[in-house]
């Protein structure tokens, strides 16, 4: 039995984005872009990371192995690793966790009549997985969470047995999924708060956290973990920006910013730093190339944005009329950087720090080049500006196969579209191409298509400015799917043109398909460089 102790005030923020988040369709990350959205996330003060399913691929485990290592320290989040009740999954995910100063092996067994048909077990056979595969994970780590997959569709008799089976093998925290989206907030809260106070082993008092993983099917993730948290669960699983399969997870920031804005209903707290909300949500949206909807709350574009004249007024009057929580409380500022293009390297860097950016060396050079630019084009540079300089820099990365030199565009109602492209590959040597096509960013595609010989569907093309004004940066998101593929993969690119950022956005996805797809060596032949698969 559990004997751990914990502040009963205090909600685990236990962050699945790199899990449950990486499944979302064109989520696809590399280790390295993975590694960066661990250290934002344990700046932003989540408790516990589950840094992926180690058993999924090679590529995976070294991505888990790498954030347990230098994301796992003393003072950081806990590390965890998923795995299936199989032998094989529990020792690779230890593998992989194991080199955090607190590690935790996360296992998992479908328990409802069409999970166990899926397996082809009966409820018998279903507790015995469950108490061997607990007492396999407490075996190597001290640190074990127990999952029943689709609780939310399982017989709560049967939910009572399969817990009291994970507690009495070792099993520290007991997490309660509605992995369809299938629930509704009271029954949901009803069904947690007997298993809670009927569970063996695993009631008030027991050091035993009970913890809640939703899905969106149905647009009551949030609802229903919060449902949870008034029934005693204390820690909660969700996923910055609400990412995941099909509709998503519950989001990190909505069940944050409810506990911190609603304190004397729910009377609890997180370790939350909520002045990095944005910061992490801009990075989670950038590396995954999948765009926040505008009304999305908390992190989206409108969420204290005021149109209306009656709204408008009464901000103005005090914010509190239509307000319930200040933009700078998630990260948002109003202040805009007062430099021009007479200001220097230093002045950049200092606010790029005050805006939670550690930019120096060659990055620092890379940004400054870029900021001179824009500053020469525009009167005023935002610190929205600067995050998506920073952002666009950190997308283009230098370990790519190819990155975009030049592009020139000729378009308009006198002639065909065309556009000329420079490339340069991973071995250095400079490609240029030009082809002509419907519109200016149908020429530039077609001028890539020709250099990145690397077959793909255009599924989801997005614009929109980082700012008000015609000489605002314009974002870009972009997602593609290989030719004859299902998966998916996303792309961001940011600048003032906005052909130049969908180029960027395009080279960007075609770079991560090349390197999660096994591509061959990329080498040019003749005037272009050929691609082929491996297998």
């Amino acid at each position: 039995m559990a004997t751990r102790t914990y502040d009963p005030n205090t909600v685990i923020i236990f962050d699945t984005t790199l899990r449950d988040g990486e499944q979302s369709p064109g989520a696809t990350l590399s280790s390295a872009e993975k590694l960066e959205i661990a250290r934002q996330l344990s700046a932003l003060g989540v408790d516990v990371i589950e840094a992926g399913f180690p058993a999924a691929s090679p590529d995976d485990l070294r991505a888990v192995q790498r954030i347990a290592r230098e994301v796992g320290t003393p003072d950081g989040p806990s590390v965890a690793g998923l795995a299936r009740a199989l032998e094989s999954d529990i020792r690779t995910a230890w593998e992989g966790v194991k080199d955090a100063a607190k590690p935790r092996i996360h296992t998992f067994l479908g328990t409802s009549p069409s999970h166990l048909g899926m397996l082809r077990i009966d409820k018998a056979e279903g507790l015995q997985r469950i108490r061997d595969a607990v007492t396999l994970a407490k075996g190597l780590c001290d640190d074990v969470e127990f999952s029943p997959m689709d609780a939310g569709r399982t017989d709560t008799e049967y939910l009572i047995q399969a817990c009291a089976v994970a507690v009495e093998c070792g099993a520290t925290t007991l997490n309660i999924p509605d992995t369809v989206g299938y629930v509704m907030p009271s029954e949901w809260a009803d069904t947690l708060e007997m298993l809670i106070n009927e569970t063996p082993g695993a009631g008030p008092g027991s050091g035993v956290i009970w913890s809640v993983h939703c899905h969106n099917d149905l647009g009551l993730a949030t609802a229903n973990t919060l449902a949870g948290l008034k029934r005693g669960v204390r820690q909660v699983e969700v996923t910055i920006n609400g990412i995941g399969e099909r509709a998503g997870n519950t989001s990190l920031e909505e069940v944050v910013m409810a506990i911190h804005t609603r304190k004397s209903f729910y009377d609890l707290r997180t370790n939350i730093d909520s002045t990095q909300i944005m910061k992490t949500s801009r990075m989670v949206r950038n590396y995954m190339g999948m765009p926040v909807q505008p009304n999305k709350a908390i992190v989206g574009a409108n969420a204290f944005a005021h149109e209306s004249g009656i709204h408008q007024d009464g901000v103005l009057k005090n914010a509190e009329t239509f307000e319930i929580m200040t933009p700078e409380t998630v990260g948002l500022t109003q202040s805009k950087l007062v430099l021009g293009k007479h200001s220097g390297r230093h002045a950049l860097r200092v606010r790029l720090s005050e805006l939670g950016y550690d930019v120096d060396g060659d990055e620092l050079m890379d940004v400054f080049r870029r900021f001179k630019t824009l500053a020469d084009m525009k009167k005023t540079v935002t610190d929205a500006d600067l995050e998506a300089l920073v952002a666009d820099e950190a997308a283009q990365k230098p370990e790519d196969y190819f990155r975009l030199v030049d592009i020139q565009v000729v378009c308009g109602t006198m002639g065909m579209p065309t556009a000329t492209v420079k490339m340069v590959n991973q071995h250095g040597e400079e490609i240029i191409v030009a082809a002509v096509g419907t519109g200016p960013v149908d020429a530039s595609y077609r001028a890539v298509d020709e250099i990145i010989q690397a077959p793909s569907t255009l599924m989801e093309f997005n614009v929109h400015s980082v700012t008000e004004g015609i000489d605002a940066l314009g974002e870009v998101t972009v997602r593609i799917a290989p030719e004859g593929g299902s998966r998916t993969f996303g792309g961001y690119g940011a600048d003032s043109d906005i052909v130049v950022s969908s180029v960027k956005a395009y080279v960007a996805a075609l770079n991560r398909m090349i390197a999660s797809m096994g591509f061959d060596d990329v080498a040019p032949e003749g005037d272009v460089a050929m691609v082929g698969l491996s297998a």
